[in-house]
């Protein structure tokens, strides 16, 4: 059964296909942001805002989005935790 976690101003991403939460302070995730941008998968959450967690996907997908990685990855335990 496959979850819809809530990333923020009614954005969800599949639970189920999400690698890594990160950071986007980094120079790696900053060349890994870059490059999925010019290859055209990048999936922009944030709706204008301050990038603060950039979700890596199963399919090479990078989703930005505004709520912090803590945030996040706390709303997906509370998911299944119950």
């Amino acid at each position: 059964m496959s979850f819809l976690l809530h990333i923020g101003f009614n954005n969800f991403v599949n639970k189920d296909k999400i690698i890594s939460i990160l950071t986007p302070d980094s120079a790696p995730v900053k060349r890994m942001i870059a490059s999925a941008r010019e290859s055209g998968k990048i999936i922009d959450a944030t709706l204008g805002r301050k990038t603060k967690s950039v979700i890596v996907c199963e399919n090479d997908s990078i989703v930005l989005a505004a709520l912090t990685p803590e945030t996040i990855a706390q709303r997906a335990e509370e998911m299944e935790n119950g």
